[in-house]
Parts: structure tokens; sequence; C-alpha cells
């Protein structure tokens, strides 16, 4: 259900994606770990809940980046987004615009 209103999201606002990864590839622990070394901002949302972290600043650990990352599978959760140095995990509608627009 978030993958299709991720992607009406893009679609309505004309972003087109780069690149774009098969969900079928279990991507875990450490891919995960690897995207978010190589990230400035996570922007994650679970329901209603939305979690902003700020790599730099806050610092956070492994433990906690992974409990925003990761699905209840241990796999990476989806959609999720990489545009420059900030992540988009899971879909929030409020943190689409505010990086993607």
């Amino acid at each position: 259900m978030t993958c299709t209103r991720a992607q009406e999201f893009l679609v309505r606002n004309k972003v087109e994606a780069k690149e774009t990864i098969d969900a079928s590839k279990k991507l875990g622990e450490k891919e995960a770990l690897k995207l978010a070394k190589e990230a400035d901002h996570i922007y994650a949302s679970k329901g209603t809940k939305s979690v902003h972290l700020d790599m730099k600043a806050d610092k956070p650990s492994n433990a906690e980046i992974l409990a925003v990352m990761l699905g209840p599978t241990g796999n990476l959760r989806a959609p999720t987004i990489r545009k420059g140095r900030t992540l988009l995990i899971g879909f929030s509608q409020d943190s689409y615009k505010k990086v993607l627009t």
C-alpha cells in the first residue's frame, strides 16, 4: 500500500527516479547500514509515526538506525528513496513534499 501511495506521489509531482532497486532483493542489516552511513538525514515513516534522524548532529546508534530502516522480516523497508544524501524510508506525504519537491 505505501509503495503505491509513494508511486502516485512521484507521478503526481513529476519526480523521476534515477535508479530503482528490485524489492524482491532482500537487503538486510549490512546493506541498510551502508545506505545510512552515506546519508546526512533519514526520514522514516511507519503508519502515522514519522522519525527524522540527523546523522551528523544526532549520531544515532546502529540499533536506532536499523529500528527505523528494517521491517519485521529484517529486510530494508519499502519504499526507500535516496535523494542526494537524504533517505526516505516508508511513505509520508509530508516528508516526500519536504525532500522531493
